[in-house]
């Protein structure tokens, strides 16, 4: 066996698997539940544009800088920032942008899982004809019941341990027979799904429709809500701050052209995104059943509800939710991967043992999330159970700290002359933006993103009516007071854009029949990076 920081973590042996794989690591269910709907309230086409753009400021050029670093030093993100920052003669507190990335990664990954056990029992649900008469108010108690009811937690586990054991399965295999080889199917087929289920939406649905919720230029919804909410969308969906794109680049062979991948998994993203809500909004036959929906609403109530309508709905829903399971599942094998490359070149362990350790301390940390939906729900801390503080923390602190780390020590600790040796060959002038980019512009505006995130999930607690100090005293006696009905926003806040609308009812609330639960998902979960 090879010693500590001496294991060989390979590499793809085709120079396109890097491209599917990087593919399968953005492509989430942001893509799924919540781009549809910021296109649909802030200028369709004219979001699409502004959120291409900040694309090309934010994400591209980060994660170009975290492939090409994998690349260079064929590490994983711990190690190739531990060679660096030794190589620049840099501060060593650098170096801690690796071990948090692994931290960042492991954390999503755990909450990651819990949802991927949700969508896969929806398979069956769909399968077996659950949604046949479903109402809006029967699915919404459907879902409540199977994440929420603590006499159903044991289910819920159950699902939630067979949906890792496929991710673990994969990555035991190796890169070339697990992860190149898995991906390499599983990508293609999700987006050949994908492409029948358009057809399908197309043919059975309303197509203007669609287009004019995603598509149409819409100038009058547009402002700096649009704006913020385009940044934090590129930023929070793409994988960057996690380690995937380092290791990836570590991965690929020295024939990938590896800025041109970046690009075309940046493009394609966007277009695998507009696909899906125009799938929606086609589908939705009287053209506003899925207006305003986002998050858990959407893809486990609104959607299979709007789905029972169509011809052979058994199998359209129970083929959506495959659709859905295989981007997860793609999503869910990309977290792992840097956290299993880290153990395998921390202790040089194999790589059987190291997926099924790595999956295995996944599977019990995701406990905690799932828990928090059901037998813990009463253990709140500051207003919010375990699973809000690790989202969180997660996507307030740890990725955007990361990024601002990584994108901090490119542009002021590298030299020039060093750069381009890591950039490799690119134009002048691309290579004079990159720098300034990422010397000046992504620390300021990563920042931005991060205490934006921060502080309205904070707010967002107060709003709720957490005592939490920083609450002060408006929330406690809001708690207090009676509840009264709130008038609909013409356009939701802008923050995060994860927020619940205020005229909208949470889960809880709307099955009938059933006790209100306290921490049932919701609108109010901002879940972008469950990527």
């Amino acid at each position: 066996m090879l010693g500590k920081y001496h294991t060989s973590i390979g590499s793809f042996t085709r120079k396109s698997t890097f491209f599917w794989a990087a593919l399968g690591a953005t492509v989430g269910l942001a893509n799924l539940w919540q781009f549809p709907y910021l296109a649909s309230v802030h200028g369709g086409g004219l979001f699409v544009l502004l959120y291409l753009a900040c694309l090309l400021l934010v994400t591209l050029p980060l994660m170009v800088t975290e492939a090409v670093l994998g690349r260079h030093s064929r590490h994983g993100i711990v190690l190739a920032m531990d060679g660096l920052v030794k190589s620049a003669g840099c501060s060593p507190l650098w170096r801690l942008a690796g071990p948090l990335s692994i931290l960042a990664a492991f954390l999503v990954l755990s909450f990651t899982a819990v949802f991927g056990g949700i969508v896969l029992a929806y398979v069956f649900f769909g399968a077996t004809d659950r949604f046949g008469v479903a109402t809006q108010s029967s699915a919404t108690g459907m879902l409540s019941d199977f994440v929420s009811n603590p006499g159903r937690y044991r289910e819920f586990m159950a699902w939630h341990a067979f949906f890792l054991i496929l991710v673990v399965w994969v990555s035991a295999q190796g890169v070339v027979k697990g992860l190149e080889r898995s991906l390499r199917m599983i990508v293609p087929a999700a987006f050949l799904l994908m492409l029948a289920m358009f057809v399908l939406s197309a043919s059975h649905g309303r197509l203007d429709a669609g287009v004019d919720y995603i598509l149409a230029l819409r100038p009058d919804d547009v402002g700096f809500d649009s704006l913020q909410a385009a940044f934090f969308h590129a930023f929070y969906t793409l994988g960057l701050g996690m380690g995937v794109w380092a290791i990836f680049g570590a991965y690929s062979t020295t024939h990938t052209r590896l800025k041109r991948s970046v690009l075309a998994v940046v493009l394609m993203d966007t277009l695998v995104a507009i696909v899906a809500g125009l799938m929606m909004f086609s589908v939705a036959l009287d053209g506003s059943s899925l207006d305003g929906e986002r998050g858990f609403g959407l893809l486990f109530v609104s959607l299979p509800v709007t789905l029972a309508q169509l011809p052979y709905s058994q199998v359209v829903i129970a083929a959506v939710f495959l659709l859905v399971v295989m981007i997860v599942w793609a999503t869910a094998i990309s977290l792992l991967e840097p956290v299993v490359g880290w153990l395998r070149e921390w202790t040089g362990s194999p790589r059987g043992w190291a997926a099924v350790i790595a999956g295995v301390a996944v599977w019990m940390a995701g406990l905690v999330s799932l828990l928090s939906f059901n037998l813990w729900a009463d253990y709140q801390f500051a207003g919010a159970t375990m699973f809000r503080w690790i989202e969180l923390v997660t996507g307030g602190l740890l990725i955007p700290l990361v990024a601002i780390l990584i994108a901090a020590f490119a542009g002021w600790c590298l030299t020039r002359r060093y750069s381009a040796q890591i950039l490799g060959s690119t134009p002048v002038v691309i290579r004079k933006i990159w720098y300034w980019v990422m010397r000046l512009v992504l620390p300021v505006v990563i920042a931005w993103i991060g205490l934006q995130y921060t502080v309205f999930s904070l707010t967002n607690l107060c709003n709720n009516g957490s005592a939490a100090i920083w609450c002060g005293q408006g929330s406690v006696a809001e708690e207090a007071a009676p509840t009264q009905p709130e008038a609909e926003p013409q356009r939701p806040q802008s923050a995060p854009d994860g927020e619940s609308d205020g005229s909208r009812q949470e889960l809880r609330d709307s099955a009938p029949g059933t006790e209100p639960v306290e921490n049932s998902p919701n609108g109010a979960d901002i879940l972008y990076h469950s990527v």
